[in-house]
Order: structure tokens, then sequence, then C-alpha cells
């Protein structure tokens, strides 16, 4: 039996484009003492499997040559360890891959949750970062304006959401009239500002009349410098993510800074979801009391097949998605 694996072809010096990737086949990974082989299910696509190609950052670069990372919902199909049994469905660092090998005391075992998607959106990665983010780090509160970009994305839909929840005003920014419709009607935002449009700034300042309190900022960048200007003083930016960023061989900053949050005493935090690992029980709480009430919604992009991984995340970098993007490599179980 061969295990398919999406192997990084070439490092991009510029656009993540298909021929950087290749698919081939290895054989069958055999778990060693306190291993566990795996049968991946479901791979998260994130804009930060780009950016491990630039280089380090809280984890090792991905290398030329390297099957691709990616954190992934998993079957356990073999154990040769005590802390896991097959049929356990856990959740790993792992690789475009129909299967791997795991330290078993690196890999979590998860609850039944059905449909198991909702282990990668709204009660995984998405989800669990929206909550600590805009919680943990912006503070917001109600009768606070909210802006948050990339607002139909995985996270920006789920901070949006949960800042309504909270009582805050809140405001989208999104690609294109379409998406902005999307998110004011269906994920219920307050307004949403196309950042294509030729009068951003003004469209920006039109939304937020008195101001933003809280920016949940997942792009970097041009609309980072933007949102800078419409900030209230002592207002709060969480950052979480560059997608404008990583496709690029020259990225750029804000050239506001630090000017504006000196003189706006703004702070702004940098985060990763594993950095709150400890208030994850409290987010799942509330995530699943929000989610019952319909105060949020789900929504989750899945892409089919393993061989179509690098397309899905080339399509995630041009903001084709709406919602959670992540690829299924095999059935739920059951």
């Amino acid at each position: 039996m061969k295990n398919r694996q999406v192997i990084v072809r070439e490092l991009p010096k510029d656009v993540l484009a298909p021929d950087h990737f290749e698919m081939r086949e290895a054989a069958m990974p055999v778990p060693g003492e306190g291993e566990v082989l795996l049968r991946t299910i479901l791979m998260s696509i994130d804009a930060a499997n780009r950016s491990w190609m630039q280089g380090a950052t809280y984890r090792e670069a991905v290398k030329a040559g390297d099957v691709m990372a990616t954190y992934a919902i998993c079957e356990v199909v073999d154990s040769r360890s005590d802390r896991l049994s097959p049929g356990d469905i856990v959740a790993a660092e792992s690789g475009w891959s129909d299967y791997v090998v795991r330290p078993a005391r690196k890999v979590e075992k998860l609850p039944k949750v059905a449909p198991l998607s909702n282990l990668l959106s709204v009660y995984g990665i998405a989800g669990k970062t929206a909550f600590h983010g805009l919680i943990g780090v912006g503070r917001a509160m109600a009768g606070e304006t909210v802006l948050v970009s990339a607002a139909a994305g995985s996270v920006g839909g789920y901070v949006g959401q949960i800042a309504r929840a909270l009582g805050c005003r809140v405001v989208g920014i999104a690609g294109g009239a379409d998406k902005c419709a999307w998110v004011t009607d269906t994920l219920g935002f307050d307004a949403c500002v196309d950042y294509r449009d030729p009068k951003f700034f003004r469209a920006l300042r039109a939304a937020c009349p008195d101001g933003v309190d809280v920016y949940f900022d997942n792009v970097g960048g041009a609309i980072l410098e933007t949102a800078m200007f419409v900030m209230n003083e002592r207002g709060r930016v969480v950052c979480c993510g560059a997608i404008s960023q990583y496709d690029s061989a020259a990225p750029t900053g804000p050239r506001n800074l630090p000017g504006l949050v000196v003189v706006k005493r703004l702070r702004m935090e940098g985060f990763i979801v594993m950095d709150f690992a400890r208030d994850d029980a409290k987010a799942l709480r509330a995530l699943g009391q929000w989610v019952a009430s319909g105060q949020i919604k789900v929504f989750e992009d899945i892409v089919e097949g393993l061989e179509n991984a690098p397309s899905a995340l080339i399509g995630l970098l041009a903001g084709d998605n709406r919602g959670k993007r992540m690829v299924r490599v095999a059935p739920d179980p059951g």
C-alpha cells in the first residue's frame, strides 16, 4: 500500500503557483515504540502555510523537498502507545499526505463531534483564534466598535459574530461587493467596506463614524495602514496575520508606525492561538453556546481531494473562500 504525499518541489520567490508542488508516492510509514500511525481525514488550509515557506516563524521553515506542513484531523490506525487506540480521532501537526506517523504524546485526542469539520472551524483553529484574539488580546467590550479585516475568511467571520454576541458594533473589510453583502446579510455585521474601492478610506470613515476601538487585523500592509487612521485613542490593534504580504517578494509595512501608536496611545499586540491554550475550555463553552443560540453561524469551505490541496491554498491567498477552508482527504469514520 502506498502513501500519497504533496511535496514542496520548489520554494516560491514570488506568487505561489501549482508547479511549486508535486504529488509523490512513498512507502507506508510504520510506527515505532510510543508512536501512532494516523490516517488523514481533514487538513486545515491557512495563510500561515504560505508564510512557513518564507522562513522560520513560530515553527521551523518549510524547505524544498519537504512534505507540505499542515494541521490535521486524523484517525488512529495503529498505535504503539497506551495513550491512544485505533479508532481514536486526534488533532496533529501533520503534512499533506494520506498517512503520517507521529509521537503519541504530540497529538491531541478529540471529542466526538459531528461533523468532524467543526473541529477545524468553529471549535478548532478558526473559532479559537477569533475568540482568544478578540477577547484575550483585544479585550472587546459591549458598546465598542470592532473592525475586522478579511471579514469573510475563516477567522474574520467568527471575530465579527463573536463581537456582535458581546454587544459590539461590527464593521468588516472584504474584497468585492458580493463578499461585503455576504458579510452583512449572512454573518450579520453592521457594515462592510470593500478594500478595492478607490475611495476606501472615505468609505471606512463613513462606516465607523465614532471611530474604532478594536481592530482585528488579518492582512497587514496598506489595509492596516489605513485602519490606523480611524482608531480611537487607547484603541487596541490585534495582529493575527498578514495575508496581503505572504505572496510577495517585497512585503510592505504600515508607514504610519510608530507615529499613530504614540499619538493615539494605541496598544498593538500579536498572538498565535497556542498562547491561550489554557483558556481553550472557556472558549469552547462560549462558542458552543453561541452556536446553539444561533448567534454564530458556521460556514465551511471544504475542497475534496489531497491532490487539490495546492489549488486550495493558492485560492485562499487570492481570497476566493468564504468561511474556514480545509481539504478533505478521507471520509469521516462511520
